[in-house]
């Protein structure tokens, strides 16, 4: 179904229908249909998930070879009976999840009463805290023991079948150590092509099979960190095994420089690896954080990572992990497209406490909610680093623009901060502005984050922040303000936001959420308790409490600006899902057509030549089937817009933006507006007391905790969860751990 509405209107009137106690017969017929669907995807997944498990044993073996024989005479031939069976049904899972999507056309968040009997959740249940997994849940544990358990199992099998290899071989004892080690690095090298089968699916940023799962990018992220680890721990070993056999029987140069025609080809296997390892090296937290560049750049070596594993095994081994990786093609081509749009800055401001304000416009059928980002390139500082930020508006403030909380901490954001002092022709932090016609140009992608605002499916809420993880809880405050203004049942009620920061400067930074001017008398319909920690200082400044300083701010001669584009995140299902079908279609022909009119006229018999055909038509379904989508689309989108802005008539963005972006305007913020908190000074939140007070206080409940922080914060508050729901009693609240950090 096509967005046409505003951000904030499509939530409103979910709030409004999930309290209809009579919803039509088609509400049933669709519940009934996206059922089936889930059925479907779970059954496929559950054979996936077998068929992989099946592939080290004997049993595994004969299957696929009844395969091959049975499907191996259709047009495809041996690389269309692998594909099928290995990245068929992650392509069908997709198109499955394509049609519940459409068929529930959004989201909606489903607001009940307060349960009687509050429980713990998989998915919120810490289990691992601070271990080198970080903080891992319930769900996500029992997903690490699947992989574990899958390699564990492999290795067995596999090693069982060569030892019955070897016993059968009358070889010397260095011959037999030759061909173990032969053996062994090809068993390493299957079971780090099945755990690639799935190294690519959390990173396609605009999947649809995160949307159905309702698992966000930055959270997908660290699945795609911990899969790269074991995929390229696999690879690494696959290679040493192969170089010590080599070594051993004098053939080490030969064998690497060969390049078979039949076969193997062993030196793009070499280029392949290479490129593997420099990634993989370069994202160990010591080189990341001090270098994230560094990390950045060579992260684009996965093109050669991948082309060059494909000329080295051949087409139809490929096939294995094609399904992934092809899907990952068609986001990063939709991606592209949309980040060539360039966006005007309309608003960029210079906060006190080290942190930038940027301000963009955005058309009114662009969909996110408080807990979204967003990645953000300035083409004034760099064309090719971009950077992930949060979300610190509302979608329910009824603005038509969209803004991110920036914390200068390293040289990037540095940069920007002297671009818009610059712009503002201010020499220090502070000051007053000069009227500058310069702008600031940048490309976006996303918004990106969870398809329902699930903290509003909380009654009661611990949001805890570390510095610039203030950001997305000013937008889920202005979300909480907005709905309880509007007198909507079962919102949140009891808030709790705790906040730590080095230094008091950051202090004003709350101040910009304008509480009052939101929802008056707010205080009477919300119980909001704000809690600050300032670390570094141990006692209040004396200009304490003086939030009426100048603020250097630069703005955009254009108020209505370029607008972001709604090509990726949570934009439109229909045209989203037929851009992938259609590529995926496309890939099917373009197969097709090289194997009538070019590989079976021709002959053509060499694995590498055919890994990169294989490789050729992913990429150009994506481009030549996909792209007249995309094309339309935009000019979809394009209308849409023209529609929107004719419907606005003789109302501007001037009298549409909401207080806060005309109060930045000004260069102030109000002194007439402060938010009630207590401030602690010289000391860290104590965690245990906290939870434990709270846990008297709000008794048998569900309490949602959102952090947004570094690991440590994380690790704490997490620990935490964990150690209250384990000990709780029978009138104590559980606790529903959250983690809305977002760490490339």
């Amino acid at each position: 179904m096509a967005d046409d509405h505003s951000a904030g209107e499509p939530l409103l009137q979910n709030l409004t229908d999930a309290q209809n106690e009579n919803p039509p017969r088609s509400a049933f017929a669709t519940v009934l249909v996206k059922w089936v669907f889930g059925i479907a995807m779970w059954l496929i997944l559950g054979f996936w998930v077998v068929v992989f498990f099946l592939f080290p044993s004997d049993a595994g073996t004969e299957f696929l070879e009844s395969w091959t024989s049975a499907t191996t005479g259709s047009l495809y031939g041996t690389t269309g009976s692998y594909f099928l069976l290995c990245s068929g049904p992650i392509l069908i899972i997709t198109f499955l999840a394509i049609s519940s999507l459409t068929v529930d056309g959004k989201k909606e968040l489903q607001l009940k009463t307060t349960s009687r009997y509050p429980r713990i959740r998989l998915r919120t249940f810490p289990i691992l805290v601070g271990g080198p997994f970080g903080v891992v849940s319930a769900a996500e544990f029992i997903g690490i023991c699947l992989f574990a358990v899958f390699t564990i199992w492999a290795l067995y099998a596999y090693t069982m079948q060569n030892l019955n290899v070897l016993s059968e071989l009358s070889l010397s004892s260095e011959g037999k150590w030759i061909l173990m080690l032969i053996l062994t690095g090809l068993r390493f090298g299957s079971i780090g092509l099945y755990c690639l089968a799935f190294l690519f699916l959390p990173i396609s940023r605009g999947s649809v099979l995160l949307s159905i799962i309702d698992v966000p990018f930055e959270q997908a992220t660290r699945y795609h960190i911990w899969l790269g680890h074991l995929t390229m721990s696999l690879f690494t070993l696959h290679g040493l095994c192969f170089v010590v056999a080599w070594a051993m029987e004098g053939q080490l140069l030969d064998e690497i420089l060969q390049w078979a025609d039949e076969g193997i080809a062993v030196l793009p296997g070499v280029i392949s690896l290479l490129a593997g390892l420099l990634m993989w090296v370069t994202t160990l937290p010591l080189v990341r954080k001090k270098n994230f560049e560094l990390f950045y750049y060579t992260h684009q070596l996965y093109a050669v990572f991948v082309i060059f594993l494909a000329l080295h095994v051949g087409d139809f081994i490929f096939s294995i992990a094609a399904g992934g990786i092809f899907l990952y093609v068609i986001d990063r081509f939709l991606r592209f497209c949309q980040s060539r749009r360039t966006v005007d800055v309309i608003s960029a401001t210079c906060l006190p406490g080290g942190s930038v304000e940027l301000v963009f416009s955005k058309p009114a059928n662009l969909r996110y909610t408080a807990l979204s980002f967003i990645f953000l390139q300035i083409r004034e500082l760099s064309w090719l680093q971009w950077h992930p930020f949060s979300v610190s508006s509302s979608p329910l403030a009824g603005s038509k623009h969209l803004s991110v909380l920036i914390k200068v901490l390293g040289e990037w954001t540095s940069n920007l901060k002297g671009k818009v002092l610059h712009m503002s022709g201010t020499e220090g932090e502070y000051g007053l502005r000069s009227q500058s016609r310069s702008k600031i140009t940048a490309s976006v992608e996303g918004p990106y984050g969870h398809e329902i605002p699930y903290h509003l499916t909380y009654e009661n809420l611990i949001l805890v922040a570390g510095g610039s993880g203030i950001s997305p809880f000013l937008a889920v405050l202005s979300d909480i303000l907005h709905l309880t203004n509007q007198g909507k049942p079962c919102l949140p009620k009891n808030v709790l936001l705790i906040w730590a920061i080095r230094k008091s400067n950051e202090l004003r930074l709350l101040s910009t959420l304008d509480m009052v001017s939101i929802c008056p008398n707010f205080s009477d319909k919300l119980d909001l308790e704000v809690r600050v920690y300032v670390t570094r200082e141990s006692h209040p400044p004396l200009e304490e409490g003086n939030i009426g300083e100048d603020i250097s701010t630069s703005v955009s001669p254009l108020l209505r600006g370029s607008g972001m584009s709604v090509l990726v995140g949570t934009g439109n299902r229909i045209w989203s899902g037929a851009y992938v079908i259609s590529s995926a279609v496309g890939f099917a022909v373009l197969m097709a057509l090289l194997d009538i009119f070019y590989i079976n006229p021709f002959n053509i018999a060499t694995w590498w030549y055919k890994g990169l055909l294989l490789v050729g038509c992913m990429i150009g379904s994506a481009i030549i089937f996909g792209g007249p989508v995309i094309y339309l689309w935009h000019r979809w989108e394009k209308r849409a817009v023209v529609a929107e802005e004719a419907d606005d008539g003789e109302k501007d963005d001037g009298s549409q933006q909401s207080e806060h972006f005309k109060t930045m305007q000004e260069g102030v913020v109000p002194k007439d507006r402060p938010i009630a908190r207590t401030t602690h000074y010289g000391a860290r939140p104590n965690f245990e007391e906290i939870f434990t007070s709270v846990s008297e206080r709000w008794g048998k409940v569900d309490i949602g905790v959102i952090v947004c922080g570094p690991a440590t914060l994380q690790s704490s508050v997490a620990k935490q969860c964990r150690s209250q729901n384990l000990r709780r009693g029978a009138l104590h609240p559980v606790f529903h751990y959250n983690s809305h950090s977002f760490d490339l």
